[in-house]
């Protein structure tokens, strides 16, 4: 057993069983499942708008390296830097070096799961540079020293108390009840940080290729002041955000809102397609788009599984998922948790450290059924136990009780010939740590059904 499911099975086992993480998380989801389902009520033919979805996706994917030179040759066309990165290392020394010809002392930076996903703060701060996350969440989780708990809502799992207390012991403030409060709070705080700051980093909803720009979602504007005040703008971006035309944002749009948080649309849309121009009075002066594969391509060499590439972060998945509502984000230890993390962790991060989340499922298939872009979740995650297993990445035990088993199956004798004692003591040794710890230990029965049968055909 790796190092990794250990902590994840301890971690999984504490948390389904903290009845006051229970009580916030289903709270917190409860509000986004029923905002949703109102949001819906706009759509006329959400599944037509679904299979539309799917479809334009698939089809960028499946012709990503046409749509990733459209894309860069359009947004180098207005000034526009681009700059290719194989991992998070190279990202990472790409951003540095512009840190460094910048002399930039501090960054404002903007909700991004790419940046969490190469520990670009911590890169930042181990060189000297001030990160501020100005998402009110990712401010929150930052302040508090962890990772972001959702896709779409860093903070889920902190109740207003918890907050309240957060602030009061990081920021000095009294102590108060009033959500209003804190946001003001925070917001004070990070106002100043805008005009200060060198160097403004951001990821991005969608990268649009006809137009070479990138779309960014927010419900605050702090990704608008992010991507403004500082005379630098960065973009770190997955290179599966592509969509062909800018007209196919009046679909993907208010799906990614609706299906993440119940909104027709977001509040703040904003395209943006390189630096200030001579005709234009604010925006930076240089502006950078990282294209990051980061594994990507591995998954994209996976006819079955590419799909999975298809996915627009709405989270939707998430809030649905029965195993994420008990153990929540923070237990899959990786950067994408619930369903799409699951599915798409082993392909970015390594397949032999991260297998095991695509067996934290019970396949019920609800994540597949409220995708925006109908990705098949659940049918993913069997095909990612498939390769786990192709690829010989299987416990020795548990290979050695499947051959046992199969013997079994293939020959009834041999089954028959193991008395019902000899049959629970195995079955006993094997549920010890797994079924029998929090339930009644399964036994054999004195004969098998094989057996019986026989016998009352002899009767008879």
């Amino acid at each position: 057993m790796s190092i990794k499911l250990k902590q994840f099975l301890l971690d999984a086992e504490d948390k389904a069983f903290d009845l006051e993480h229970r009580q916030k998380i289903r709270f917190n989801i409860g509000k986004y499942n029923a905002a949703v389902q109102n949001g819906m009520a706009a759509y006329e033919h959400h599944e037509l708008a679904r299979e539309r979805a799917s479809f334009l996706k698939t089809q960028t994917i499946n012709n990503l390296d046409k749509y990733l030179v459209e894309f860069e040759n359009n947004f180098t066309k207005r000034g526009g830097k681009v700059i290719w990165a194989q991992n998070a290392e190279e990202a990472l020394r790409e951003i540095g070096t512009i840190m460094k010809r910048k002399r930039a002392k501090s960054v404002v930076k903007s909700k991004s799961m790419s940046t969490e996903e190469i520990h670009l703060n911590e890169f930042l701060e181990k060189n000297g540079v001030e990160t501020l996350e100005t998402d009110l969440g990712e401010y929150i989780v930052q302040l508090a020293g962890q990772r972001p708990y959702h896709i779409v809502t860093p903070a889920m799992h902190m109740s207003k108390k918890d907050i309240s207390e957060l602030f009061t012991k990081k920021l000095g403030i009294p102590r108060t009840d009033d959500a209003q409060q804190l946001v003001l709070t925070a917001r004070k705080l990070l106002r100043e940080k805008y005009t200060q700051a060198e160097v403004g980093i951001s990821g991005a909803n969608f990268l649009i290729a006809d137009i070479g720009g990138i779309a960014v979602t927010e419900n605050e504007g702090n990704a608008r002041l992010s991507t403004t005040f500082p005379k630098t703008h960065i973009a770190i971006v997955g290179i599966e955000k592509l969509i062909p035309s800018m007209l196919d944002l009046d679909l993907f749009w208010p799906l990614l809102s609706t299906s993440g948080t119940g909104q027709n649309v977001t509040i703040y849309n904003t395209i943006l397609t390189g630096p200030r121009q001579p005709t234009e009075k604010d925006g930076p002066e240089e502006m950078y788009v990282v294209l990051l594969d980061n594994g990507r391509t591995n998954l994209l060499a996976q006819p079955e599984q590419r799909e999975a590439l298809n996915c627009i972060r709405c989270g939707a998945c998430l809030n649905v998922c029965p195993v994420y509502k008990n153990i929540g984000g923070h237990t899959y230890e990786t950067t994408y948790s619930g369903p799409i993390g699951s599915v798409i962790t082993p392909h970015l991060a390594g397949m032999e450290e991260h297998k095991h989340l695509s067996y934290a499922s019970s396949l019920c298939g609800a994540c597949t059924s409220v995708c925006p872009v109908k990705i098949n979740l659940h049918n993913l995650l069997l095909l990612n136990r498939k390769q786990s297993v192709e690829e010989g990445l299987v416990d020795k035990n548990e290979k050695l009780a499947f051959k046992f088993w199969a013997k079994g199956m293939q020959h009834r004798r041999l089954l028959n010939f193991a008395p019902a004692s000899v049959k629970n003591f195995v079955l006993g040794h094997v549920q010890k740590e797994t079924w029998s710890k929090r339930r009644e230990p399964l036994k054999a029965a004195p004969l098998s059904f094989n057996e019986m049968w026989r016998k009352q055909r002899k009767n008879d």
